[in-house]
């Protein structure tokens, strides 16, 4: 997986995530914009968005690059060309396994420019795991903590509750892998992951609280749907939607319920 589209594309699911707590902005309404700027060597920016009736523009950035101040210049003229009613707020977010050393103020006689660097390492890891959205989550291991063990540890076990399915978590653990290596955290991560594989997702006490919830919602989604058929009671009903909804095996359904296999087999086939 390549580094800088698992970088965007997280960006673009934890969006609000990420400007409310690392960038300390709170916005409800965000619009992505796609521009592509012909005149720069990198056409495209990371991440333009519209949020406040501003114009908010990241860089992600896994190294210090000295002609980061000139490229960041030659963005804003571009966006401001097209945007001349907003606020530009251009921010990079330094990843890098160096320590920070871009220079990100120009000045000249005739000229004030500067845009905002964000060290992540700077940045305090439990803030992150306090968030219940598995982006963010996984940005967690770019910040600051000492106890590297036990903070992948809080991680897993976060990501473990939160996530829907095992193909989900299975999917951001690719995620922290991949982002580890900033850090020289893939072997640790690795490790702790290890110690998960004993276990199936169904012994997983977030697994069963969220199963259980799940049923009581099915069921009674599938009696009103029943009493609508005529059906004398909705379990038939039910089943297709707990099978449906949580993808799950039609034989823990049938046990869940007291329905007959075959008789949901029929009906799931009819």
């Amino acid at each position: 997986m390549n580094k800088d589209l698992i970088l965007k594309d997280i960006t673009k699911e934890a969006i609000k995530d990420i400007l409310k707590y690392i960038l300390h902005i709170e916005t409800e309404n965000i619009e992505f914009l796609n521009i592509e700027f012909p005149k720069i060597e990198h056409k495209k920016a990371d991440i333009l968005v519209k949020a406040n009736d501003k114009i908010i523009h990241l860089e992600f950035q896994t190294k210090n690059d000295k002609q980061m101040l000139y490229r960041q210049l030659r963005y804003f003229v571009e966006i401001q060309k097209i945007y001349q009613e907003y606020e530009i707020y251009q921010y990079v977010i330094y990843i890098g396994k160096e320590k920070l050393n871009m220079n990100n103020r120009l000045i000249k006689h005739n000229i004030n420019y500067s845009y905002d660097i964000i060290d992540m390492k700077q940045l305090n890891c439990e803030e992150f795991l306090k968030i219940d959205t598995p982006e963010a989550l996984v940005l967690a291991i770019l910040c600051d903590f000492e106890d590297e063990r036990k903070t992948i540890r809080k991680i897993l076990s976060r990501l473990l509750e939160i996530t829907k399915n095992e193909n989900e978590f299975k999917k951001y653990i690719l995620m922290l892998e991949e982002l580890s290596t900033s850090r020289n955290l893939k072997d640790i991560i690795k490790e702790e992951e290890m110690g998960l594989q004993h276990l199936t997702w169904e012994d997983l006490p977030s697994y069963e609280i969220g199963l259980e919830k799940g049923i009581q919602k099915g069921i009674q989604k599938g009696i009103q749907k029943g009493i609508q058929k005529g059906m004398h009671d909705g379990k038939i009903e039910s089943a297709k939607i707990l099978i449906k909804t949580f993808n799950l095996p039609v034989e823990k359904v049938a046990q869940q319920l007291n329905i007959d296999i075959e008789i949901l087999k029929k009906a799931l086939n009819g």
